[in-house]
């Protein structure tokens, strides 16, 4: 099996360019007992059309929703049931989420807003987290991440991805509106919509005979971009899992493809480097979904590097115990105030470091405005994991 993964770089680039996505990004098949066919007659004679659901899958308005299904630990509630919260005439917003996903962090906002605004007017959201890296299938994990982004409304876990199949869902964040009647109201992927979300809520909830016309709509400024968004680099992830596939090709060098899960002494050749990928230098295992660095040195000789174009850096690290110690440099040099996220401090031979306490998503870089600069990351223990780094260019922020 393992070897069957060995493939070049150049042959992966190849792959990239012709091969269709499968397993949970494949095309989603045509769903069973639609309307259309109420009668077998109806049915023999003309088939039911394929419902289009779009490049990102997800149910669309008027399929009726699943239930929650094999789900874990429920938090901020006991467990709940779709047909209990529609019983109760409850509209329901069903929010996919994972806790270490920047664009999930930038929304949530915009959810507890809703919840303070129109929880007690029928509304109810519930929060699945559906997790991307095993570190959050952990429930401490989950716990302490609810608790730092100050959700108060249901949130439960979808470790095995039951529910998140269940909705056909594909992407994170993705937010399905269930009105009252079971149906999909309406759908939305990713960041923004924030106030046609909100009208949608809102007309949910006249549908069900709420009043909302005390509510005033919106009140969150919506974050303004530092130039556009096209030019961008885009998110990196270090695993094979997302490497050795026809989306991936994030490792520049060779040898991480040579076979998966393995010891690899890497050689960064040097500038200059090429956009949208990375360079590793020292001993790292290509681990299915992380780059773990091997040893432990005396010095920070080890790293990973990248060029980027971008205003904001968020790496997702974890560490075998809390306190590990990462060194960020930009072009070389330590960052100053001015270009470090929250998460950076200084040491007292004056590096910008990076304490990794849990497991979880690092703001570290959040420039003046956008920028093309190389970032380098420093490891001197045994164990770090690097997963993914997520780039921003908004003005403020992530």
């Amino acid at each position: 099996m393992k070897n069957a993964l060995a493939v070049t770089l150049a042959g992966l680039l190849a792959l990239a360019l012709v091969a269709c996505s499968s397993g949970e990004d494949a095309a989603p098949t045509t769903p069973s007992g639609d309307a259309s066919a109420s009668s077998s007659a109806t049915a023999e004679s003309t088939p039911a059309r394929p419902i289009d659901r779009g490049p990102y899958g997800g149910l669309v308005a008027g399929e009726a929703a699943p239930e929650f299904v094999g789900t874990q630990e429920w938090f901020n509630s006991e467990p709940l049931t779709l047909e209990g919260l529609l019983g109760a005439g409850q509209v329901v917003l069903v929010d996919f989420w994972t806790y270490s996903c920047v664009n999930c962090q930038r929304t949530l906002p915009y959810v507890r807003e809703w919840d303070a605004k129109y929880g007690d007017l029928g509304l109810t959201i519930v929060g699945v987290h559906t997790p991307e890296f095993r570190f959050e299938e952990d429930a401490g994990n989950v716990r302490n991440a609810i608790l730092e982004a100050g959700i108060q409304y249901p949130v439960v876990q979808d470790n095995d991805r039951k529910t998140w199949r269940a909705f056909d869902n594909r992407v994170w964040p993705a937010k399905y509106l269930i009105g009252a009647d079971g149906k999909v109201f309406y759908r939305h992927f990713g960041e923004g919509a924030y106030d046609e979300t909100e009208e949608a809520i809102r007309a949910a909830l006249e549908a069900a005979g709420r009043d909302v016309s005390d509510v005033k709509i919106g009140g969150l400024t919506e974050p303004a971009l530092d130039g556009e968004m096209q030019g961008m680099t885009r998110e990196l992830y270090f695993g094979y899992e997302r490497n050795y596939s026809a989306t991936g090709v994030y490792a520049a060098q060779d040898e991480y493809y040579g076979q998966p899960d393995t010891v690899i002494d890497f050689v960064d050749p040097g500038p200059p480097r090429k956009p949208n990928v990375w360079y590793a230098q020292g001993l790292w295992n290509n681990s299915d979904q992380a780059m773990v660095h091997l040893r432990d040195t005396d010095t920070y000789e080890d790293y990973i590097a990248f060029e980027f174009t971008a205003r904001a850096v968020n790496p997702v690290f974890s560490a075998p115990s809390a306190g590990a110690t990462v060194v960020i440099e930009l072009d070389g040099a330590p960052l100053t105030a001015e270009q470090a996220g929250p998460d950076v401090d200084w040491d007292e031979m004056g590096r910008s470091i990076v304490r990794i306490d849990d497991p979880r998503m690092y703001r570290v870089v959040e420039l003046p405005e956008r920028d093309t600069r190389t970032l380098t990351i420093r490891s001197s223990e045994r164990g770090l994991s690097l997963y993914s780094v997520t780039f921003g260019s908004y003005v403020e922020g992530p």
